[in-house]
């Protein structure tokens, strides 16, 4: 009986060892493998990414595969949230007022937590470029390395780490938005289409935008949309014991908040929904711009600012209340 006991002890002791190493496993984000979700995003073969093109369409496919191969869940009956739109913004006059099929791409991580897994989190960042941009040397092909195949390589990898962890109390949103640079036109319409379902509990939304080089003399990493709006970035650098987030001017002055993706879910939800980004309009001369490739990405300084800002995420998903708000309410 005594060995019977023994070898039952040994059972359940070393038996419950291998979920305790799955959730425990260090993840770490490689700057080769952010580099490669750039590079193709930004490749000549994808044209720039301009909605409705096929260089999108490709993009979309890329980013899908991705999902799947995670195991991060559609949160639709497919990855793609269909819409279109009347283009009052062509290149090319031919083809002003004709309506343009679009599509974002959003994969779902269900949280742990039989309550607090209806408390969603969007983690976003456009997917789309312009296309084509002004001529240089002969090259036409605007191609969004930084604005916004790095954002879009952040959001990736965020889901590569929870579906890895699966230690995600709270619902996890993975967004690609489509059609930003034809004006949040994807963001727009996935925030009301959530909105209208009336049982979405939106917490808080973080967008990616634009974080491929390091801003200079500054005593923070990145800095946040709307930072004097809400307690996000007081949380964060909480959350990740550091001085990760700060405060732009100019992104103040430019009212940066009210033009990324963010804002449509803030407008439609009344939630803290804010941007982070590193491009502080002296660091980076490639805006919509045909060198905007990816050769001039930091991909190490990329990696880095990922792997600060999982900690934030991760205590955003497991928090028995929410702690983010806007000020003023």
């Amino acid at each position: 009986m005594k060995k019977i006991a023994i070898m039952l002890l040994f059972t359940f002791i070393f038996g419950c060892k291998p979920a305790q190493r799955e959730n425990s496993k260090t993840i770490t984000i490689t700057s080769e493998e952010i580099k490669e979700t750039v590079s193709y995003l930004a490749s000549d073969d994808l044209k720039g990414r301009n909605t409705g093109s096929e260089g999108i369409d490709a993009a979309a496919t890329y980013i899908e595969k991705q999902f799947k191969d995670l195991g991060v869940k559609p949160y639709f009956e497919t990855y793609r949230d269909h819409f279109q739109f009347t283009n009052t913004r062509p290149k090319d006059v031919s083809e002003m007022n004709k309506e343009v099929k679009a599509f974002n791409v959003v994969g779902f991580l269900e949280g742990s937590d039989p309550v607090l897994k209806n408390e969603i989190i969007i983690l976003g960042a456009h997917y789309d470029h312009i296309g084509e941009g002004k001529a240089v040397e002969g090259d036409l092909i605007a191609n969004g390395a930084n604005d916004n195949a790095a954002g879009t390589s952040a959001v990736l990898a965020l889901a590569k780490y929870f579906s890895a962890k699966k230690n995600n109390k709270r619902s996890i949103m993975f967004v690609l938005f489509s059609a930003e640079e034809k004006g949040l036109l994807g963001s727009k319409h996935l925030s009301s289409l959530l909105r209208e379902k009336g049982n979405f509990d939106l917490y808080t939304m973080v967008n990616f935008e634009m974080i491929g080089v390091p801003m200079k003399d500054k005593e923070y990493t990145v800095y946040l949309s709307g930072y004097e709006l809400s307690n996000m970035a007081e949380k964060i650098n909480e959350y990740t014991k550091t001085k990760l987030v700060g405060l732009l001017p100019k992104a103040k002055a430019f009212n940066l908040f009210k033009r990324s993706d963010n804002y449509p879910f803030h407008n439609a939800f009344s939630v803290a929904c804010q941007t982070i980004s590193t491009f502080d309009f002296t660091n980076y001369d490639y805006y919509h711009h045909v060198d905007d490739e990816a050769e001039h990405m930091d991909f190490n300084f990329m990696a880095n600012v990922i792997n600060k800002i999982i900690p934030a995420i991760e205590t955003m998903a497991n928090t028995p209340e929410k702690e983010i708000y806007m000020y003023g309410e």
